[in-house]
């Protein structure tokens, strides 16, 4: 039986998916491109840790969250089906929605997905935002090092988001519902 041949966007998605990274390396495929990140430093994580404490402490819906999911996405122009692995994801927690997922699972019933900046800061602040659009994810919030602010991203329509708001370091992000309540950034300075 003969078979179809493979496209440019299968043979790249078989490499990346046979890829092997140096132990605590990260890396993604994101609009035909494979990154790979090193570990994060000690503020990074710091954001992440101050991020996720509010949200278990504070948000209205009660939340699971994910410092290293795998996600797919929906393929970008040109390219095979985007992987990547946010800083932060979060599900309602009712969804059990990591229970039993694989590696790489689809981001149907995510609710926010976060990146801090880190070296190479335009992979966060446009083709990640690019490809979570794509995906469907409702909220991205983007915590800037380099701006000393952080976006929230709303509203995916096709492969952007049409709302967005930038607050400072020190200032207070409303998070919408599911979330419902107000992001501090006070120790983020």
């Amino acid at each position: 039986m003969p078979h179809e041949p493979l496209t440019q966007a299968d043979v790249l998605l078989e490499g990346f998916l046979a890829l092997g990274t140096p132990e605590g390396f990260r890396a993604e495929l994101i609009e035909g491109e494979i990154v790979v990140t090193p570990p994060p430093d000690g503020d990074h994580e710091d954001y992440i840790s101050r991020i996720v404490k509010q949200v278990i402490r504070q948000s209205r819906t009660e939340m699971d969250f994910s410092g290293n999911k795998g996600l797919k996405l929906v393929d970008s122009p040109g390219s095979s089906r985007d992987h990547v692995i946010p800083d932060i994801t979060f599900a309602p927690a009712d969804l059990s929605l990591f229970r039993g997922a694989d590696s790489w699972m689809p981001c149907d019933g995510v609710a926010m997905v976060v990146e801090v900046t880190s070296a190479r800061a335009q992979v966060d602040r446009e083709t990640k935002r690019r490809s979570y659009a794509r995906g469907g994810i409702p909220l991205y919030l983007l915590i800037d090092r380099g701006a000393s602010a952080l976006t929230l991203f709303s509203e995916a329509e096709g492969s952007d988001y049409l709302q967005q708001r930038t607050i400072h370091f020190g200032k207070v992000l409303p998070l919408p519902e599911p979330f419902a309540f107000e992001l501090d950034t006070a120790a983020f300075e």
